[in-house]
């Protein structure tokens, strides 16, 4: 925009980052309905709507679950920040920016806080966690279920486990899987498992769907001293989700119109199917890259985030051109690396509405064609055809993105 009083005009393009992703034109039309006032009775009414579906999608019977007014980083500081008290210990498994956030944040409450790091591209050992855990009083352990920087994916199993072991609460970021990966709140026994709108689930950002059981409930009556953020303090929000609506603060009224809506959206396809589409797109895309001449960063399949694939860029190839070319060419939009992977990867984004067989095929059409101006050695249509391929031999998702 040359004038900032020109009329408003983003340009369209095709989200296939770690998010936000792209939304549905049934979303859309859901965010254009009339304001009402967030303690209006329809309002009101229509919040327990929401709570509902969001315990269908987590598949918990958890009361406290509802949407945070904030981003996957305030559902973050939600989970720590209502656990933590000055001589609280924790564990927070560490491989990558948004785990070390975790990290960062929990620190910030004066409690100890023990990082248990994993090299990039790779899973933290759930054995070292039980190590770093042992003849301690841990109050949680956390970790981010997929590691959106890396693209890397844990076993919750696994950590579940120990923290029984340890006696420790178990707190899962799924910021990046819900929707798009198994995420059982209830038969996994996670204490305290929180998201993001905008990724699988497809909505726009700005909320955290979150949900927590009676054994924080009880930690929370328990706690020695206040919270230290009042916003975020799980205690006094839930005095408006819960029974009463008691006014604490005024929510994005049509994010959760939005949110509403694509919930719907993802109940209708079915969580079964979603994580069935997520999982065969993702692996097209790696069966087109490879066959293209070009790795994927998580070496270990089992590692590998469904949602989003971290991809070496080649070598010779000025990655950061790529992404320009895929941008102003073809209206394609993936994301580089942070810190020090940022010119070391591509990561790709096949997450809700945007996670698409069609999607597939055009970004890998698209990626051939820069690469072979760029002078890289590859067989043309050897990256298409061997994800047309893996398709050909796949029943189909119905997924209902038509609509």
């Amino acid at each position: 925009m040359s004038d900032p009083m020109d009329e408003l005009r983003p340009p369209t393009r095709l989200m296939l980052t770690p998010g936000p992703s792209c939304v549905s034109p049934r979303v859309y039309r859901a965010m254009s309905a009339p304001l009402v006032g967030h303690v209006d009775p329809w309002f009101t009414e229509f919040m327990s709507g929401v709570q509902e579906l969001l315990r269908r999608v987590f598949q918990t019977g958890n009361h406290m679950t509802f949407p945070i007014s904030a981003s996957g980083s305030g559902g973050i500081e939600t989970a720590v920040v209502n656990l933590l008290e000055p001589g609280d210990e924790a564990i927070v498994c560490v491989n990558g920016t948004f785990s070390d956030r975790m990290a960062e944040v929990a620190e910030r409450t004066g409690a100890k806080i023990h990082r248990v790091p994993a090299p990039f591209g790779r899973a933290v050992d759930p054995e070292d966690v039980r190590r770093a855990g042992q003849g301690r009083k841990i109050k949680f352990v956390g970790l981010a279920h997929g590691e959106t920087s890396t693209g890397v994916l844990s076993n919750l199993g696994s950590f579940r486990m120990v923290a029984d072991e340890l006696g420790a609460l178990l707190v899962v970021d799924s910021v990046a899987t819900l929707v798009g990966v198994p995420v059982e709140v209830d038969r996994q026994r996670i204490d305290i498992c929180f998201s993001g709108t905008q990724k699988a689930i497809s909505a726009p950002p700005g909320m955290s769907p979150i949900t927590v059981n009676a054994r924080v409930e009880d930690s929370l009556r328990n706690r020695k001293t206040k919270i230290q953020s009042w916003y975020f303090d799980l205690t006094t929000v839930m005095d408006y989700w819960g029974k009463g609506r008691a006014y604490h603060h005024t929510p994005p009224i049509s994010l959760i119109y939005a949110l509403h809506e694509a919930l719907r959206m993802v109940l209708e396809e079915g969580l079964e199917a979603s994580w069935e589409r997520h999982r065969q797109n993702q692996v097209a895309l790696i069966a087109g890259l490879e066959a293209m001449g070009i790795s994927i960063f998580v070496r270990n399949p089992a590692d590998r985030l469904t949602t989003v694939t971290a991809v070496n860029i080649p070598n010779g190839i000025d990655g950061a051109k790529v992404r320009s070319r895929l941008l102003n060419d073809y209206n394609i939009e993936v994301a580089g690396g942070l810190g020090e992977l940022k010119t070391k990867i591509w990561r790709v984004g096949l997450m809700g509405y945007s996670s698409q067989r069609g999607n597939v095929l055009l970004l890998l059409g698209a990626l051939e064609r820069i690469l072979l101006d760029m002078g890289m050695k590859l067989s043309p249509g050897a990256g298409l055809a061997a994800a047309a391929n893996t398709f050909a031999n796949v029943e189909p998702v119905p997924a209902g993105l038509e609509k």
